[in-house]
């Protein structure tokens, strides 16, 4: 129920814009493709911090917008984009449409997001997505490469979205640290879940050595000692035995 509140606010912002139906039908795609995604740690860490309601709706649906940008530029660049017509055509459009709705979103007064806040966060997104250039150029995968990749894409990440949701709230200060533990171990997690080439075509040293790595991000977030993480951890956590055999 808490990542469907934020999905209908996003819903209900994406409908303020009278967008022309076909472009509005293009955006929803993307969102369902989306959800429900980070939105339960969006909405848990929120109300966490103590963000009022009408904050942590603002705050968290426009970050789902940055997701689901981001999101939609992966599935164009791993061809994973089956819920478009004609994909190449129409997803650069509509994501677009994501970046700015959800730099509006998070400018907008129900937001309250500092403006030195936004502008950190949004600086750290751009820098996030320097590593994918890497990515997809790579044509094998190694502990360090693997590491850079995901600090960048996931680390990164997740420490500006942090930053904007955490932003003048008693957790303000550990974003930083709490968003790049909890990036690196998700996205561990899911290329072994998804058994993603650039784990699995790693050699075994390496793959061991990304492993540590992320046992070393969930000890940090336990560390962090706080509800909205120790629920990720639940979900991450089994996954990371399985690479012991």
């Amino acid at each position: 129920m808490s990542g469907g509140a934020l999905y209908q606010e996003a819903l209900r912002v994406l409908r303020r814009l009278e967008l022309p139906e076909v472009s509005e039908r293009d955006v929803l795609a993307a969102l369902e493709a989306g959800q429900p995604g980070p939105l339960p740690l969006f909405y848990e860490a929120g109300a966490e911090a103590g963000l009022s309601r009408p904050m942590l709706l603002a705050r968290g649906a426009g970050l789902f917008f940055s997701f689901c940008a981001g999101n939609l530029a992966d599935d164009l660049i791993d061809g994973d984009c089956t819920y478009h017509e004609s994909p190449q055509r129409v997803g650069p459009c509509v994501q677009f449409l994501l970046q700015n709705l959800a730099f509006s979103t998070l400018a907008g007064e129900q937001a309250r997001v500092p403006a030195r806040a936004l502008a950190e966060a949004t600086r750290t997104l751009a820098m996030a997505a320097g590593p994918q250039a890497l990515e997809v150029r790579a044509r094998e995968w190694s502990a360090p490469l693997f590491r850079q990749v995901a600090e960048g894409i996931a680390g990164q990440q997740w420490a500006a979205y942090l930053r904007v949701l955490w932003a003048g709230t008693v957790l303000e200060g550990r974003a930083s640290a709490a968003g790049r533990a909890l990036g690196v171990a998700a996205h561990v997690v899911e290329d072994i879940r998804s058994r993603d080439t650039r784990f699995t075509s790693m050699p075994p040293e390496d793959r061991n050595v990304v492993v540590g790595w992320a046992r070393d991000a969930t000890e940090a977030l336990r560390r962090q000692d706080l509800r909205c993480l120790d629920a990720a951890l639940r979900r991450i956590e089994p996954i990371l035995p399985e690479v012991e055999s």
